[in-house]
């Protein structure tokens, strides 16, 4: 299926899986089946490619999941740095893994309006850092999710 476009994406039915691709976790999130809600799920502790792609594959399937939205890290001024590079070779392997349906999306800024809503809420350090790739996940799937409706 490889990357897809909004209007492919918009014609698909079912639950998204979204993803935000850090280099020390990946954050999972996961919609309902009318793609109204985005739920943070878990974070997955990176180690290797493989045992990373077969958790995520993992959790797609169980979800039972039509497409994977992952986070693009884009610069401030909508340039491609390296971090962008990475997340594009990391699709480009779980592609040849196994052929689902990616929709990228600009995450700028996600990370840092998730920690400062938890800092607002007064939410400890160490729980933030926990809990804080699973939400801005999250906020990317619900970013695609409004623009769905939109």
């Amino acid at each position: 299926m490889a990357i897809i476009d909004l209007d492919t994406l918009a014609a698909s039915k079912g639950a998204l899986l979204g993803l935000d691709p850090g280099t020390k976790t990946l954050g999972l999130a996961i919609s309902d089946r009318t793609r109204l809600i985005a739920t943070p799920l878990h974070t997955i502790r990176r180690q290797k490619f493989t045992p990373d792609a077969t958790a995520l594959l993992a959790q797609y399937h169980t979800n039972e999941c039509s497409a994977l939205i992952v986070g693009l890290p884009l610069n401030m001024d909508g340039s491609s740095g390296p971090r962008v590079q990475s997340v594009r070779d990391f699709c480009g392997n779980l592609l040849r893994l196994e052929d689902i349906p990616i929709f990228l999306w600009d995450e700028r800024l996600s990370t840092a309006a998730v920690t400062r809503s938890m800092i607002e809420a007064d939410v400890r350090r160490s729980k933030r850092a926990e809990k804080v790739d699973a939400l801005a996940a999250g906020y990317i799937l619900q970013g695609v999710l409004d623009r769905l409706r939109a």
